[in-house]
């Protein structure tokens, strides 16, 4: 029976979203619940320690007293560091990402804890938990490319009078791969959407999202690749590593100083040159190619994005503390008493 609820500070590198503000602390203090928040918690998105006492919260001295609570609520994965609080009788939902966190996996299967992702959390056909984070990520994609042209090629995204614009590939047009194609014809780049979903291709194209689309395939990808100045790679599994749909080779044909940035990283990325950065060391580059691959993208901007899930986050949270059991939390158990109980994450990574 859950009675205390307990909201750490997140330690990843750069990362400074919390996983709920104070509106959504008040509304669990309101539903019944014992909230203990570590100070400080919420200082990089722009809530004090005042804010969370105001709505009812009691401010932790430390990470610890957190943990000690009946249920914790993070945004990304624990650190490798946090893994000592992990134990029987501990409930914890955050973004896990599995698949690509096999270490994590055995830990929490070691510790016996029940843990809840959001990122395979599934209502109508979608994933509520992932999607706003999903489009945070989208829209800075277009950002970060446009800044890391300008330093590689020096290409600009829109052109000018006389000079073409950039041409952006996008793969995978969920909701990460459209809001980056929105941001990159906000721009007036030439996009081109690449997805294995034909309406939902028609859809982005009718809307105006892109100006060409693409049915995926290995051949249709390296031509679109070969001639990109921006890739963004957005392609999910739910659950599963993101499939590599650009290759070494696909890459190496790339113009020198042109970008990459996969949003997919946090499973693995879908490209196959990629591997996780940070908010520290952003970028690398590869067969002449900048790649921006870093695994908390939204920790940018982070008021927008703490709002955004926490808003999404809470009644989860909520029905979660009351019953973790609930239809309304289907998909979102990965692991339970020592088993991994979710059937893609256990084939990810091959238990």
């Amino acid at each position: 029976m859950v009675q205390s609820i307990g909201l750490p500070k997140e330690i990843k590198d750069g990362e400074r979203r919390v996983a709920l503000d104070p509106s959504a602390v008040k509304s669990c203090v309101q539903a019944g619940f014992d909230v203990f928040v570590e100070t400080n918690a919420g200082v990089g998105a722009g809530f004090s320690n005042a804010d969370y006492e105001g709505v009812g919260a009691k401010i932790a001295a430390n990470a610890k007293e957190t943990w000690a609570a009946d249920l914790v609520v993070k945004v990304k994965e624990p650190q490798e560091s946090e893994w000592g609080f992990f134990r029987r009788d501990l409930t914890l939902f955050a973004y896990l990402h599995l698949a690509a966190e096999p270490a994590l996996a055995k830990a929490l299967v070691d510790s016996g804890i029940d843990a809840f992702a959001y990122e395979t959390l599934e209502e109508k056909g979608g994933l509520p938990l992932l999607a706003p984070m999903s489009e945070v990520a989208g829209r800075t994609a277009a950002i970060v490319g446009a800044h890391y042209l300008a330093a590689g090629s020096g290409v600009l995204l829109g052109g000018s009078a006389g000079v073409p614009p950039a041409r952006v590939v996008v793969i995978g047009m969920g909701v990460a791969g459209t809001m980056a194609a929105r941001g990159a014809r906000g721009m007036d780049a030439e996009v081109t959407g690449v997805d294995i979903d034909l309406h939902r291709l028609y859809m982005a194209h009718q809307e105006g999202t892109v100006t060409a689309t693409l049915a995926s395939s290995e051949h249709a990808i390296s031509e679109a690749v070969r001639d990109a100045d921006l890739v963004v790679g957005a392609a999910l599994v739910t659950g599963a590593k993101a499939p590599k749909l650009v290759l070494r080779d696909h890459v190496a044909s790339m113009k020198p100083g042109s970008v990459i940035v996969d949003l997919a990283i946090d499973q693995g990325g879908c490209i196959e040159t990629s591997r996780p950065t940070s908010h520290s060391e952003p970028i690398y580059e590869e067969l002449g190619v900048i790649h921006y691959c870093v695994t908390n993208v939204p920790g940018q901007y982070p008021k927008t994005a703490s709002r955004a899930l926490s808003a999404a986050v809470v009644p989860k949270l909520v029905r979660l503390a009351r019953d973790p059991e609930d239809p309304m939390l289907t998909g979102s158990l990965n692991i339970s008493k020592g088993e991994i109980v979710h059937p893609v994450v256990a084939q990810a990574i091959g238990r």
